[in-house]
C-alpha cells in the first residue's frame, strides 16, 4: 500500500505559476509510475502528467504541454508537477497517483492503483 498527500494547490492569477507536490509513504521501496490527474466540476477526471521509475521518462496530456513539467525526488519519496502560464481551463482539482504498472500502460485512471486526496487549483482570469 501507497498513501499519497498532495500539497501546494491554491488561488493564482491567469499566466501566473504553481508547484504542487506529493509525498509517498507507506511501501515505498517498489517502483512506481507515478502522474497526474485533474478533474473540473461537472467533468470526468483527465490526465496531466506521469513520470516513469526512476524519472528518465515523462509523458504530457497536449493541454499541458511546454507549460507543465512534472519531477520526482526518489530519496524524499516526493512527486512534484511544476505548473507555469497558468490558464482558467487548468481550473480543477488535482490528484496524485501511483502504479506498479510500467510507464507505457496507457493514461487511463483505471490504470492506477493509488490515489492521493487532492488539492484544488483555482485560476483566476
Amino acid at each position: 500500500q501507497v498513501q499519497l498527500i498532495e500539497s501546494g494547490g491554491g488561488l493564482v492569477q491567469a499566466g501566473g505559476s504553481l508547484r504542487l507536490s506529493c509525498a509517498a509513504s507507506g511501501r515505498t521501496d517498489r517502483s512506481y509510475t507515478m502522474g497526474w490527474f485533474r478533474q473540473a466540476p461537472g467533468k470526468e477526471r483527465e490526465f496531466v502528467a506521469a513520470i516513469s521509475w526512476p524519472g528518465s521518462s515523462t509523458y504530457y496530456a497536449h493541454s499541458v504541454k511546454d507549460r507543465f513539467a512534472i519531477s520526482r525526488d526518489n530519496a524524499k519519496n516526493t512527486l512534484y508537477l511544476q505548473m507555469n502560464s497558468l490558464k482558467s481551463e487548468d481550473t480543477a482539482v488535482y490528484y496524485c497517483a501511483a502504479r506498479r504498472l510500467s510507464f507505457d500502460s496507457g493514461t487511463s485512471p483505471d490504470k492506477f492503483d493509488y490515489w492521493g486526496q487532492g488539492t484544488q487549483v483555482t485560476v483566476s482570469s
